[in-house]
């Protein structure tokens, strides 16, 4: 058992309770013991209980109240009673004042040589409770800021009490002020340590006359993020800390920067994109998170229904042909092709890709970043990657005719090409091919499979319940796609918890749309053939949309309908005429 570990196990009564199973006890009590660490922790760590179901226990288990702070917010008065670095020092949230004593929520049981401190510099007696680690962090955040301790400490160190001058400090030499050069150091780690633990894609920093307006982009939408009061004049600072990780230039203030920070955490590498703008009022950082670890997944973690899985899994063993992702900007087709890579990517193989820019590093794979000012752009890469002798080639886009032929033609000479397009669905890849001047025939003959795809939000487990309000038109709508009584039709909803940040959503989940070519279809095409004339050759051929695909994510609870409404919506005369009469 653990140091510090209470005789009577937490593990234990979630055990008793159902909570965990018999092989996950066990192996919480292996973790436990390997590494030193309290069983509460283990458990959590493993993602075998929730927070608030291992903290309720633990409150039982020391005889203490457990306090939800999503639900009884602290009071005004007992915020007042505690200095702001006591919070932070102790990692605490004051509850409630009752005379003379104080409620505090503690997310660990604090020593007594601590608690003892706190008495005396409150002149407060202490009653302790126990929260959730993730409720207290999440509280701290939302009214203090993303960190305010920090911050909080640069001023105390530089007595900036409002905030009103701008912080200047030489960081290429340290001779200004090691301590506040530190300070800012760790701020900006704190930045990108809270987008990793909220699984953020991007971070953006955008400066305006007296604020700063700090969001993560999580899983596809962009998210606000408190900071502290009076960080504005700290604005330079961040920048330029940001530029010598990214290995920019912090002098040059008037032009564009891009560049890239190497990163590890957690035990995982992390490369993170650096994309800096001049704006009137100062510079723009949008941070772009590639974690390096995060693409090798197998093809079901991917979200593919089973059926698509075993298609795609054969599509990558295919000789030659060419193979079309396509859908908007952060869509996850990059992550698909890497994935299709992957798993193609055997010692039988020679595997050739040029990028734009190289997003994730393959082991086995040569990756060719586009430089297009000295020359090297797609097409002209590409022709010296024909002549490397690849049985599979990874064009990062296909943006122009002159890629496309060299494209196609590559696809027809014995390679299998993977590339990515832009395009609202599967079969409009056939007619954009053409609109890049690709002859009709040939894009029959090469054209293996298009495959469209967008990225949703998946439904937090731990909060989710039935969605009894289904409109009746949607209703009947999901009842014929999936074949099922309007009766048996169901869908899910997250209502938001402490494991969701209160969302409702946790992680995205793709859908897919799949279009392979046929005889019948390559017939077809031909100048001037319309999308509507492929769209019902393909559905006779049991061709599914994204939106009919998405149901059935719906009916299995893994995302809402609000999701399927937000990616695949479109107005059509009906709804037009209703709009248009009211």
């Amino acid at each position: 058992m653990a140091k510090n570990a209470p005789l009577i196990e937490t593990g234990m009564i979630l055990y008793q309770r159902g909570k965990l199973g018999a092989r996950e006890l066990d192996q919480v009590r292996r973790r436990q013991e390997r590494l030193g660490v309290p069983q509460h922790r283990a458990i959590v760590d493993l993602n075998y209980a929730t927070e608030e179901d291992t903290w309720r226990v633990l409150a039982e288990i020391h005889n203490t109240e457990f306090i939800d702070l999503s639900e009884r917010p602290p009071t005004a008065e007992a915020l007042a009673a505690v200095p702001v670095k006591f919070v932070f020092h102790y990692h605490m949230v004051p509850c409630v004042l009752e005379g003379e004593q104080l409620t505090i929520a503690f997310s660990e049981i604090p020593r007594p040589m601590e608690l003892g401190n706190l008495r005396l510099l409150l002149s407060k007696r202490i009653k302790i409770a126990l929260a959730t680690p993730s409720s207290i962090h999440a509280f701290l955040k939302s009214r203090y800021g993303l960190g305010a301790e920090t911050i909080q400490k640069l001023r105390e160190d530089r007595n900036l009490a409002d905030g009103s001058e701008e912080v200047v400090f030489d960081v290429t030499t340290g001779d200004d002020d090691s301590a506040v050069d530190a300070t800012i150091g760790r701020f900006v780690d704190q930045i990108l340590v809270e987008a990793l633990r909220l699984s953020a894609t991007d971070i953006h920093i955008e400066p305006y006359y007296s604020s700063i307006r700090l969001r993560y982009r999580i899983d596809g939408i962009m998210h606000s993020v408190p900071v502290p009061e009076g960080i504005r004049s700290l604005h330079g600072a961040i920048v330029s800390r940001l530029k010598i990780m990214g290995g920019l230039n912090i002098a040059e203030k008037r032009l564009p920067h891009d560049g890239r920070i190497s990163m590890k955490t957690g035990g995982e590498d992390y490369d993170l994109r650096v994309s800096i703008i001049p704006t009137k009022h100062g510079e723009t950082v949008c941070l772009r998170i590639l974690g390096r670890q995060s693409l090798f997944l197998d093809l079901g973690q991917l979200g593919m229904e089973p059926g698509h899985e075993r298609l795609f899994s054969e599509i990558t063993k295919l000789p030659q042909g060419l193979v079309l992702i396509t859908g908007p900007t952060g869509s996850g087709k990059t992550t698909t092709l890497y994935a299709a890579l992957a798993h193609a990517n055997d010692s039988t193989r020679k595997i050739v890709t040029i990028e734009d820019p190289v997003e994730y590093q393959l082991e086995g794979v040569s990756q060719i970043q586009v430089r297009e000012d000295i020359g090297l752009s797609f097409a002209s890469g590409l022709r010296s990657v024909l002549r490397h002798d690849p049985d599979v080639v990874l064009i990062g886009e296909i943006r122009d005719s002159t890629t496309a032929e060299i494209a196609i033609r590559a696809a027809q000479t014995g390679h299998l090409v993977f590339s990515t397009l832009h395009t609202n669905d599967s079969i409009g890849a056939i007619t954009r091919l053409m609109d890049m001047k690709v002859e009709p025939f040939l894009v029959g003959a090469s054209l293996v499979c298009s495959i469209a795809q967008r990225l949703t939000q998946r439904i937090c487990l731990h909060c989710r319940q039935p969605d009894p309000d289904i409109p009746p038109d949607l209703r009947r709508e999901m009842a014929e796609s999936l074949g099922l009584p309007e009766s048996e039709v169901t869908a899910f909803k997250g209502v938001g918890c402490v494991e969701c940040n209160q969302r409702g959503y946790r992680g995205r989940v793709a859908i897919y749309e799949f279009f392979l070519m046929s005889d019948d279809v390559a017939d077809l095409i031909e100048p001037g053939v319309r999308t509507s004339s492929l769209r019902r050759l393909a559905r006779e051929e049991g061709w599914r949309s994204l939106r009919e695909n998405a149901w059935t994510k719906i009916q299995s609870g893994l995302i809402p309908i609000a999701e399927q409404q937000r990616l695949t919506r479109q107005l059509n005369l009906r709804d037009w005429l209703k709009f248009a009469g009211s």
